[in-house]
């Protein structure tokens, strides 16, 4: 069985002239990563890898997610390919991931993420939010393999911020 969690990165600031790819979390970006990441530990599988978008509120996130999983960072890559928005550039990427590999996470962007999550999972999602987490799973030995699987869980910050 072949599972996967995609985590959308937190929310990120305007605030600063710099590139797309550079642009940092907010505050509340910061604490929904740690409360998503901190709630999702609790019935967590066992990660193989972690794979992180290049662009800072992406890696931000993932930091913060590894840290509380307990995740070490020699199970951590940076790819950019998962600098993708339309969902294509992370299904490649997935259906290319290597067999030894069971349960992966991928922190990256929306429009991909809601794609992806409603392409492979088995409920419909509107809109995976910033700091939002779909964990789904596939009866299949081979990434290349995947279609549609079972959405687990979904971890909305709107959900536990109460």
């Amino acid at each position: 069985m072949k599972q996967i969690i995609l985590m959308r990165h937190g929310k990120s600031t305007w605030d600063y002239d710099v590139s797309d790819k550079d642009r940092p979390l907010q505050e509340k970006g910061i604490k929904d990563a740690n409360v998503v990441s901190n709630t999702f530990r609790m019935h967590a599988p066992k990660l193989d890898f972690a794979f992180s978008s290049p662009a800072i509120r992406a890696l931000h996130t993932s930091m913060i997610f590894v840290r509380n999983l307990g995740l070490d960072l020699a199970q951590f890559r940076v790819e950019k390919c998962l600098y993708d928005f339309s969902g294509d550039g992370v299904q490649q990427f997935v259906s290319n991931l290597d067999n030894n590999l069971n349960t992966v996470a991928i922190f990256g962007h929306n429009y991909a993420f809601t794609s992806l999550a409603n392409s492979w999972g088995d409920q419909y999602i509107e809109n995976v939010p910033t700091a939002g987490l779909v964990h789904i799973t596939f009866d299949v030995d081979e990434w290349s393999r995947i279609s549609k699987g079972t959405t687990k869980q979904m971890v909305f910050p709107k959900h536990l911020n109460k």
